[in-house]
């Protein structure tokens, strides 16, 4: 789907004469992927997340559930640890965050998922995107928020210190 909507993308900037090759406003995006989600819908089982940061709308985050909607949203959630986090994100999202407060939000919430869910894994990989660009972060879990009935975890070389 991404090369798909990737290439879709490309022909639209080079029919529409567009100024800046290989940037693309994210509602622009959105939408074909959403169109693509619903074209096959019976072919396609995924939800999808598009968020970015373009020059004329700022930061967007558009959610495309099963059967290809497309919906605007402060955020949205996929994923099989999802499922324990959406009261934990709706109870204590707030519009306006800082990014360090977003960046610690997101990690909580994800720790928490991580916590509850045998598939969410065990790294927190971390992709902020903004008007430079985006920077990628990668925590282990000893750096780990801790959910709250979480024990802390030891790595091997503090056991045999």
């Amino acid at each position: 789907v991404c090369a798909f909507v990737k290439n879709s993308v490309e022909e639209h900037g080079i029919m529409s004469g567009s100024d800046e090759p290989g940037m693309a406003d994210v509602k622009l995006v959105a939408n074909v992927t959403m169109q693509i989600a619903y074209r096959n819908k019976d072919r396609l089982s995924a939800g999808m997340i598009i968020a970015g940061w373009d020059r004329r709308a700022g930061p967007q985050v558009f959610g495309i559930p099963l059967g290809g909607s497309l919906e605007k949203c402060d955020f949205t959630l996929g994923g099989s640890g999802s499922a324990y986090i959406t009261g934990f994100c709706d109870d204590t999202w707030k519009p306006g965050m800082s990014r360090e407060e977003a960046e610690a939000w997101i990690r909580r919430a994800i720790s928490i998922a991580i916590s509850r869910d045998a598939s969410s894994g065990g790294v927190i990989r971390l992709v902020t995107i903004h008007e430079k660009g985006a920077e990628k972060q990668m925590f282990e879990p000893a750096q780990h928020p801790l959910a709250y009935d979480e024990l802390p975890v030891i790595r091997r070389e503090e056991l045999v210190a």
